[in-house]
């Protein structure tokens, strides 16, 4: 008769072993990545750690993100799950900070992952996903031209550059006719109200109305174009973009007597013409410069441009920080376009930007020193 002991108990148990295998029992060499892993942090983290959210701005969908870590720093440490931010969290080494927070893993998912970690954490390269934008926004897409569309016949001799097939299919498209051409003082107005932001005079309107040249019109673009008061309409944009005042803000909201010499160098840049990457260079870093020039140091004025509190009593260090903050968040409006700002307190909810990377940028900007320099205007 055969009889059930403690002996047996332990044989079948590991015949069970054997046969089924279980995360405890798995060595380095058994862990598939593709098949243990991915799906474990698909089921487990991608509600909070994925493509859509970042919460605390770790992303485990894609190896770059999952490596780098997120606000508070690396979470996987290859070869080292003692040391893997990730196992203290899934672990309850910390009770307050629980991963994931409303549902614990067993512990042979989490001997599974110790086990990955230590093996060096193998995360093969997906080639569909390496390469990818950290968002699927359009705002992150490569730019590409689109194809010029096609008109109806009857209207292409009005094309007279690539822009004007696109309004024309839209009008096409909409069942509009187009407006016919606009008589010669109509255009002048138009034309100075666009690029100078003055009406032109009555001698400026009777001169174009006059000229029957065939490059009437180009001539007037061209005129207009050099005229100094083009930077001033234009520049104007960039001044608000770039927080521009003649006085300190606050309380106290003191005169800024050479602020204008910044200003004055945005308008001279537009009426220069000069190319968007030396726009950005000089302003961004133009003391840094080999050599730089006197008006190179002057276009760093962008930085200057924070509030500044000189009210009797205030921390000085707290504004400090404050302005360093604007700097940051500034620069990242006008020059990539994101609320940069939301960062400061958090990874941002939309943007791939995480509060880590906030304060990358404000250690830049942190060791900066406002000095006062002589800038003689002749």
């Amino acid at each position: 008769m055969f009889r059930w002991n403690r002996l047996t108990e332990l044989a079948c148990l590991s015949l069970l072993l054997i046969v089924f295998g279980s995360a405890g029992s798995l060595s380095a060499e058994e862990i598939d990545f593709d098949k243990q892993i991915r799906p474990l942090l698909q089921n487990k983290c991608h509600e909070c750690h994925g493509p859509e959210t970042q919460e605390a701005g770790l992303r485990l969908d894609l190896k770059t993100f999952a490596f780098d870590g997120g606000d508070s720093g690396t979470v996987i440490v290859p070869g080292k799950s003692a040391e893997s931010k990730l196992i203290k969290l899934i672990s309850g080494e910390d009770p307050e900070v629980k991963m994931p927070p409303e549902e614990d893993l067993s512990e042979d998912e989490i001997e599974l992952l110790k086990k990955w970690i230590d093996a060096g954490a193998d995360w093969p390269d997906d080639p569909e996903t390496a390469n990818k934008i950290a968002s699927d926004h359009w705002s992150f897409q490569p730019m590409k031209r689109p194809p010029i569309p096609e008109v109806p016949e009857q209207w292409k001799n009005s094309i007279r550059n690539p822009i004007d097939a696109f309004v024309l299919a839209k009008l096409a498209e909409r069942g509009i006719e187009p407006s016919p051409e606009a008589d010669r003082a109509t255009l002048i107005r138009r034309l100075s109200l666009d690029l100078l932001g003055l009406l032109p005079s009555p001698q400026e309107v009777d001169e174009f109305v006059s000229d029957q040249s065939p490059d009437a019109y180009e001539k007037l673009v061209e005129r207009l174009l050099a005229s100094p008061h083009f930077g001033e309409r234009w520049g104007r944009h960039w001044l608000d973009l770039a927080r521009y005042a003649d006085s300190d803000g606050y309380e106290k909201d003191n005169i800024r007597p050479h602020a204008w010499r910044w200003r004055d160098w945005v308008i001279d840049s537009f009426n220069r013409d000069q190319p968007f990457d030396q726009f950005t260079i000089e302003q961004l870093a133009g003391d840094m410069l080999p050599g730089a020039t006197l008006q190179q140091k002057i276009a760093t004025g962008f930085h200057r441009n924070t509030l500044t509190n000189t009210e009797g009593g205030v921390d000085q260090e707290e504004y400090r920080v404050k302005a360093t903050v604007d700097r940051v968040s500034t620069t990242g409006a006008v020059w990539l376009g994101l609320t940069v700002g939301c960062a400061e307190c958090h990874s941002h909810k939309y943007d791939p930007l995480s509060q880590r990377e906030f304060y990358q940028m404000f250690a830049y900007f942190n060791s900066v020193d406002e000095v006062n320099i002589p800038a003689p205007t002749e």
